[in-house]
Protein backbone atom coordinates (compact mmCIF):
# COMPACT_ATOMS: atom_id res chain seq x y z
CA UNK A 1 0.00 0.00 0.00
CA UNK A 2 2.91 2.58 0.94
CA UNK A 3 4.81 1.54 -2.74
CA UNK A 4 1.61 2.11 -4.40
CA UNK A 5 1.18 5.19 -2.92
CA UNK A 6 4.27 6.33 -3.46
CA UNK A 7 3.86 5.42 -7.47
CA UNK A 8 0.61 7.37 -7.64
CA UNK A 9 2.05 10.67 -6.22
CA UNK A 10 5.43 10.21 -8.63
CA UNK A 11 3.28 9.64 -11.89
CA UNK A 12 0.66 12.38 -10.78
CA UNK A 13 3.55 14.81 -10.37
CA UNK A 14 5.01 13.94 -13.57
CA UNK A 15 2.13 14.26 -14.84
CA UNK A 16 1.14 17.73 -13.38
CA UNK A 17 4.66 18.66 -15.14
CA UNK A 18 3.75 17.56 -18.14
CA UNK A 19 0.43 18.41 -19.01
CA UNK A 20 1.72 19.33 -22.80
CA UNK A 21 2.05 15.61 -23.31
CA UNK A 22 -0.93 14.35 -21.34
CA UNK A 23 -4.17 15.01 -22.60
CA UNK A 24 -6.93 15.64 -19.89
CA UNK A 25 -8.74 12.34 -20.76
CA UNK A 26 -5.73 10.45 -20.51
CA UNK A 27 -4.71 12.00 -17.30
CA UNK A 28 -8.02 11.27 -15.10
CA UNK A 29 -7.84 7.92 -16.59
CA UNK A 30 -4.49 7.26 -15.35
CA UNK A 31 -5.51 8.95 -11.88
CA UNK A 32 -8.10 6.85 -11.85
CA UNK A 33 -6.42 3.49 -12.54
CA UNK A 34 -3.71 4.37 -10.17
CA UNK A 35 -6.56 5.14 -7.13
CA UNK A 36 -8.26 2.00 -8.07
CA UNK A 37 -4.95 0.31 -7.06
CA UNK A 38 -4.31 2.02 -4.23
CA UNK A 39 -7.55 1.90 -2.77
CA UNK A 40 -8.41 -1.83 -3.36
CA UNK A 41 -8.84 -4.38 -0.91
CA UNK A 42 -6.02 -6.70 0.14
CA UNK A 43 -6.14 -9.74 -1.38
CA UNK A 44 -6.91 -13.02 0.53
CA UNK A 45 -4.62 -15.52 -0.72
CA UNK A 46 -1.72 -17.47 0.71
CA UNK A 47 0.36 -14.24 1.98
CA UNK A 48 -2.54 -12.71 3.72
CA UNK A 49 -3.42 -15.41 6.49
CA UNK A 50 -3.01 -12.63 9.38
CA UNK A 51 -6.57 -11.35 8.31
CA UNK A 52 -9.03 -10.97 10.51
CA UNK A 53 -11.76 -13.25 8.74
CA UNK A 54 -14.82 -14.67 10.00
CA UNK A 55 -15.69 -18.06 9.31
CA UNK A 56 -17.34 -19.27 6.02
CA UNK A 57 -16.87 -22.70 6.34
CA UNK A 58 -15.94 -25.89 8.52
CA UNK A 59 -13.73 -28.38 8.01
CA UNK A 60 -15.40 -31.37 9.75
CA UNK A 61 -14.45 -35.28 9.43
CA UNK A 62 -17.94 -36.83 7.71
CA UNK A 63 -20.97 -34.73 5.74
CA UNK A 64 -22.28 -31.55 7.66
CA UNK A 65 -23.89 -28.95 6.09
CA UNK A 66 -25.59 -26.21 8.20
CA UNK A 67 -28.60 -23.53 6.78
CA UNK A 68 -29.01 -19.95 7.91
CA UNK A 69 -31.32 -17.63 7.32
CA UNK A 70 -30.99 -13.79 7.93
CA UNK A 71 -34.17 -11.93 9.07
CA UNK A 72 -33.79 -8.03 8.91
CA UNK A 73 -36.92 -6.69 6.67
CA UNK A 74 -40.25 -8.46 6.49
CA UNK A 75 -42.04 -11.85 8.31
CA UNK A 76 -43.51 -13.09 5.40
CA UNK A 77 -42.52 -16.94 5.67
CA UNK A 78 -41.29 -17.52 9.04
CA UNK A 79 -43.81 -19.76 10.27
CA UNK A 80 -43.78 -21.09 6.98
CA UNK A 81 -39.61 -22.01 7.39
CA UNK A 82 -40.29 -23.12 10.74
CA UNK A 83 -42.75 -25.88 9.62
CA UNK A 84 -40.73 -26.92 6.59
CA UNK A 85 -37.66 -27.36 8.98
CA UNK A 86 -39.90 -29.29 11.39
CA UNK A 87 -41.12 -31.57 8.57
CA UNK A 88 -38.01 -32.99 8.53
CA UNK A 89 -36.45 -32.47 11.94
CA UNK A 90 -33.88 -29.35 10.70
CA UNK A 91 -32.61 -27.26 13.12
CA UNK A 92 -31.20 -23.91 11.42
CA UNK A 93 -29.73 -20.98 12.58
CA UNK A 94 -31.79 -17.13 12.23
CA UNK A 95 -29.75 -14.30 12.01
CA UNK A 96 -31.66 -11.50 13.68
CA UNK A 97 -31.76 -7.65 13.28
CA UNK A 98 -32.57 -6.15 16.51
CA UNK A 99 -35.23 -3.94 14.88
CA UNK A 100 -36.80 -6.92 13.17
CA UNK A 101 -37.09 -8.34 16.86
CA UNK A 102 -38.79 -5.11 18.31
CA UNK A 103 -41.67 -6.08 15.73
CA UNK A 104 -41.67 -9.82 15.43
CA UNK A 105 -41.09 -10.65 19.18
CA UNK A 106 -43.91 -13.47 18.58
CA UNK A 107 -41.36 -14.47 16.01
CA UNK A 108 -38.47 -14.62 17.37
CA UNK A 109 -40.02 -16.68 20.57
CA UNK A 110 -41.35 -19.51 17.40
CA UNK A 111 -38.40 -19.41 16.23
CA UNK A 112 -36.85 -20.67 20.12
CA UNK A 113 -39.74 -22.83 21.07
CA UNK A 114 -39.21 -24.67 17.87
CA UNK A 115 -35.09 -25.31 18.58
CA UNK A 116 -33.76 -22.77 16.10
CA UNK A 117 -30.60 -20.96 16.97
CA UNK A 118 -31.78 -17.51 17.38
CA UNK A 119 -28.84 -15.27 16.57
CA UNK A 120 -27.31 -11.70 16.11
CA UNK A 121 -27.34 -9.71 12.96
CA UNK A 122 -26.74 -6.23 14.30
CA UNK A 123 -29.38 -4.09 15.70
CA UNK A 124 -30.35 -1.59 12.75
CA UNK A 125 -28.36 -3.51 9.80
CA UNK A 126 -25.86 -1.11 9.39
CA UNK A 127 -22.74 -0.55 7.43
CA UNK A 128 -20.03 -1.95 10.04
CA UNK A 129 -17.03 -0.85 8.12
CA UNK A 130 -18.26 2.77 8.79
CA UNK A 131 -19.01 2.49 12.60
CA UNK A 132 -16.35 2.88 15.24
CA UNK A 133 -15.37 0.22 17.69
CA UNK A 134 -17.43 1.59 20.63
CA UNK A 135 -20.35 1.67 17.70
CA UNK A 136 -19.93 -2.02 17.49
CA UNK A 137 -19.92 -3.17 20.36
CA UNK A 138 -23.12 -1.00 21.15
CA UNK A 139 -25.08 -2.49 17.89
CA UNK A 140 -23.96 -5.77 18.89
CA UNK A 141 -25.43 -5.47 22.20
CA UNK A 142 -28.49 -3.93 21.62
CA UNK A 143 -29.37 -6.91 19.50
CA UNK A 144 -28.63 -9.86 21.88
CA UNK A 145 -30.45 -7.94 24.90
CA UNK A 146 -33.59 -7.88 23.09
CA UNK A 147 -32.94 -11.58 21.43
CA UNK A 148 -31.83 -13.08 25.77
CA UNK A 149 -34.77 -10.63 26.95
CA UNK A 150 -37.05 -13.08 24.57
CA UNK A 151 -35.45 -16.29 24.68
CA UNK A 152 -33.54 -16.34 28.10
CA UNK A 153 -30.26 -16.89 25.88
CA UNK A 154 -27.41 -14.33 24.69
CA UNK A 155 -26.47 -15.12 21.29
CA UNK A 156 -22.96 -16.42 20.77
CA UNK A 157 -22.61 -16.17 16.81
CA UNK A 158 -22.68 -13.03 14.69
CA UNK A 159 -23.22 -12.45 11.13
CA UNK A 160 -22.25 -8.65 9.54
CA UNK A 161 -25.02 -6.90 7.93
CA UNK A 162 -24.38 -6.70 3.79
CA UNK A 163 -21.51 -9.20 4.79
CA UNK A 164 -19.24 -6.22 5.03
CA UNK A 165 -16.47 -6.33 7.23
CA UNK A 166 -12.80 -5.44 7.74
CA UNK A 167 -10.28 -6.18 9.94
CA UNK A 168 -11.38 -3.68 12.57
CA UNK A 169 -14.67 -5.43 12.84
CA UNK A 170 -13.82 -9.10 13.20
CA UNK A 171 -11.23 -8.25 16.09
CA UNK A 172 -14.04 -5.76 17.42
CA UNK A 173 -16.30 -9.11 17.51
CA UNK A 174 -14.39 -11.81 18.70
CA UNK A 175 -13.16 -9.19 21.60
CA UNK A 176 -17.11 -9.53 22.79
CA UNK A 177 -16.44 -13.58 23.04
CA UNK A 178 -18.83 -13.53 19.73
CA UNK A 179 -18.11 -15.60 16.70
CA UNK A 180 -19.05 -13.61 13.29
CA UNK A 181 -20.22 -16.62 10.72
CA UNK A 182 -20.32 -15.57 6.57
CA UNK A 183 -21.43 -18.08 4.25
CA UNK A 184 -19.98 -19.78 1.57
CA UNK A 185 -22.92 -21.13 -0.27
CA UNK A 186 -24.99 -17.86 -1.45
CA UNK A 187 -28.68 -18.86 -2.28
CA UNK A 188 -29.58 -15.65 -3.92
CA UNK A 189 -32.91 -16.01 -2.95
CA UNK A 190 -33.18 -12.39 -2.09
CA UNK A 191 -33.06 -11.57 -6.12
CA UNK A 192 -36.18 -13.09 -7.04
CA UNK A 193 -35.11 -16.77 -8.18
CA UNK A 194 -37.31 -19.31 -9.18
CA UNK A 195 -36.99 -22.16 -6.75
CA UNK A 196 -35.55 -24.12 -9.16
CA UNK A 197 -32.53 -21.81 -9.70
CA UNK A 198 -32.19 -21.37 -5.70
CA UNK A 199 -31.75 -24.93 -5.26
CA UNK A 200 -29.55 -25.79 -8.05
CA UNK A 201 -27.49 -23.11 -6.54
CA UNK A 202 -27.25 -24.42 -3.16
CA UNK A 203 -27.29 -28.15 -3.77
CA UNK A 204 -23.89 -27.61 -6.49
CA UNK A 205 -22.40 -25.10 -4.21
CA UNK A 206 -22.36 -27.61 -0.96
CA UNK A 207 -19.54 -29.40 0.14
CA UNK A 208 -18.66 -30.90 3.58
CA UNK A 209 -18.70 -27.81 6.25
CA UNK A 210 -20.71 -25.56 4.21
CA UNK A 211 -22.53 -22.83 5.42
CA UNK A 212 -25.64 -22.13 3.37
CA UNK A 213 -27.30 -18.70 3.15
CA UNK A 214 -30.98 -18.09 2.69
CA UNK A 215 -33.72 -15.20 3.74
CA UNK A 216 -36.64 -15.55 5.82
CA UNK A 217 -38.93 -13.11 3.46
CA UNK A 218 -37.75 -14.28 0.21
CA UNK A 219 -40.41 -15.12 -2.64
CA UNK A 220 -39.17 -18.55 -3.77
CA UNK A 221 -37.19 -19.79 -0.59
CA UNK A 222 -40.14 -21.68 1.16
CA UNK A 223 -40.93 -23.38 -2.55
CA UNK A 224 -37.12 -24.62 -2.87
CA UNK A 225 -36.46 -26.01 1.12
CA UNK A 226 -38.27 -28.80 0.87
CA UNK A 227 -36.24 -30.31 -2.44
CA UNK A 228 -32.96 -28.69 -1.02
CA UNK A 229 -33.63 -30.54 2.28
CA UNK A 230 -34.38 -33.44 0.51
CA UNK A 231 -31.58 -33.39 -1.72
CA UNK A 232 -28.53 -32.94 0.95
CA UNK A 233 -30.19 -35.83 3.03
CA UNK A 234 -29.96 -38.11 0.19
CA UNK A 235 -26.42 -37.00 -0.78
CA UNK A 236 -25.35 -38.16 2.78
CA UNK A 237 -25.19 -34.69 5.00
CA UNK A 238 -26.81 -34.01 8.10
CA UNK A 239 -27.82 -31.30 8.71
CA UNK A 240 -26.85 -29.12 12.05
CA UNK A 241 -27.01 -25.66 13.26
CA UNK A 242 -24.18 -23.06 12.73
CA UNK A 243 -23.47 -23.72 16.50
CA UNK A 244 -22.79 -27.06 16.15
CA UNK A 245 -20.68 -27.32 12.61
CA UNK A 246 -18.39 -24.83 14.45
CA UNK A 247 -15.33 -26.29 16.05
CA UNK A 248 -14.81 -25.75 19.84
CA UNK A 249 -11.66 -25.82 21.52
CA UNK A 250 -8.46 -25.06 19.36
CA UNK A 251 -8.81 -23.79 15.81
CA UNK A 252 -7.13 -21.94 13.42
CA UNK A 253 -9.01 -19.99 9.89
CA UNK A 254 -7.25 -20.24 6.65
CA UNK A 255 -7.35 -17.45 3.74
CA UNK A 256 -10.70 -18.60 2.45
CA UNK A 257 -12.57 -18.35 6.11
CA UNK A 258 -12.58 -22.10 6.37
CA UNK A 259 -12.46 -22.80 10.02
CA UNK A 260 -10.13 -26.33 11.12
CA UNK A 261 -7.61 -27.73 13.29
CA UNK A 262 -4.28 -27.20 13.39
CA UNK A 263 -2.13 -30.89 13.03
CA UNK A 264 -0.80 -31.78 16.52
Amino acid sequence: MKKAKQIFRQVTDFALSHRALVSGAAFVLAVALILTVVNAPAVVGASATERSLPVYSVERDGKYVALSFDAAWGNEDTEQLIDILNTYNIKATFFLVGEWVDKYPESVMQLHEAGMEVMNHSDTHAHFSKLSSDEIVSEVNACSDKIEALTGIRPTLFRCPYGEYDDRVIDTINAMGVTAVQWDVDSLDWKGLDAGEITRRVTEGVKSGSIVLFHNAAEHTPEALPGIIEALLADGYTIVPIGQLLLTGEYEIDHTGRQYKPAS
